[in-house]
């Protein structure tokens, strides 16, 4: 049934993670040392490879880009939640819900591909060494990139169009301190079934699907391993050891999410913190702690700059 435009809502009430104002601080602390470890060590990482040039491989490449999309998507949920949670003001507008949904799956489908493409390069590193140079070569860098990029934009624009042709015009409380699909249909005045199906199966089956392509890259890889244990292939093995670390973050919980259609199962927005903030967090620990090469070129640069 068609909503006349004066009943429109205009804007969503997010409830956050707490009403109690000693958790609320307690969380603005958490997610403020998160978001800085999240801005200066993907920052550290990026100018770390672009002023290095022993950091010119695919590998640290896809890192960089890895990097700055940590850096866009942290930065489309953290702030509204610093701000909310220091003043207690929770309203954010039908405009800006929209945008921030688009952003979030623009940003977080990119890094998914993205993921699957570094997998792809750890794969043909160490199961196709002979023809590494040819398969990753720096224009094929850029058009898996790329690619990673317009996949990314395709699937977050069905997703907000899916969720701006429904009606809302009752109730405006989202259980959660961000705008995403699954709480954002759930207030639709009108049937969601067919909708929540067809974005189920949108974001549910990226995930699941690049999530197995991931496993399957690994399964391969150790069984390379496994026949050939030389010191360049477990060097190898212990960069796809943190991949996995990385990939098990960001897709169980989007796979717990976004796979089961909105309403068949509550959303947890403590889960939600996993993947929106914690993952992108673990990425330069992980990253720079168990890689000697950035560990080395990090000091080399801080040599430089003193």
């Amino acid at each position: 049934m068609a909503q006349d435009n004066s009943s429109r809502v205009t804007e969503f009430i997010l409830l956050g993670l707490s009403d109690t104002r000693e958790l609320q601080l307690l969380f603005f602390t958490l997610f403020l040392l998160a978001y800085a470890v999240v801005l200066l060590g993907n920052l550290l990482i990026i100018v770390t490879v672009r002023t290095d040039p022993k950091l010119s491989s695919p590998m640290y490449f896809l890192l960089c880009n890895l990097s700055f999309i940590d850096i866009c998507y942290t930065s489309v949920t953290v702030p509204k939640v610093l701000v909310a949670l220091l003043s207690g003001h929770k309203a954010i507008a039908f405009e800006g819900c929209m945008a921030q949904l688009f952003f979030l799956h623009f940003v977080g489908s990119s890094e998914m591909f993205l993921l699957t493409v570094m997998a792809f390069d750890r794969y043909t590193a160490i199961c196709r060494p002979l023809h590494y140079t040819a398969i990753m070569a720096r224009g094929a860098c850029w058009a898996l990139v790329t690619a990673c990029w317009v996949g990314g934009f395709i699937h977050s624009i069905v997703q907000t169009v899916l969720t701006l042709q429904l009606p809302f015009c009752g109730p405006n409380t989202i259980h959660s301190y961000f705008c995403d699909v699954p709480p954002v249909i759930l207030l639709a005045c009108t049937d969601t079934t067919l909708t929540e199906w067809l974005m189920a199966s949108n974001s549910g089956l990226i995930s699941l699907g690049c999530f197995l392509v991931l496993v399957g890259s690994y399964v391969l890889i150790l069984a390379k391993v496994r026949a050939c244990l030389s010191q360049g292939h477990w060097k190898a093995l212990s960069t796809c050891a943190s991949h996995v670390m990385v990939v098990t973050l960001l897709f169980m919980p989007c796979i717990f999410t976004y796979l089961p259609p909105a309403g068949t199962l509550p959303t947890n927005k403590y889960i939600c913190v996993i993947y929106t903030t914690f993952s992108p967090m673990m990425n330069p620990l992980i990253y720079t702690l168990r890689n000697s090469e950035v560990k080395e070129s990090i000091w080399r640069l801080w040599k430089r700059c003193r």
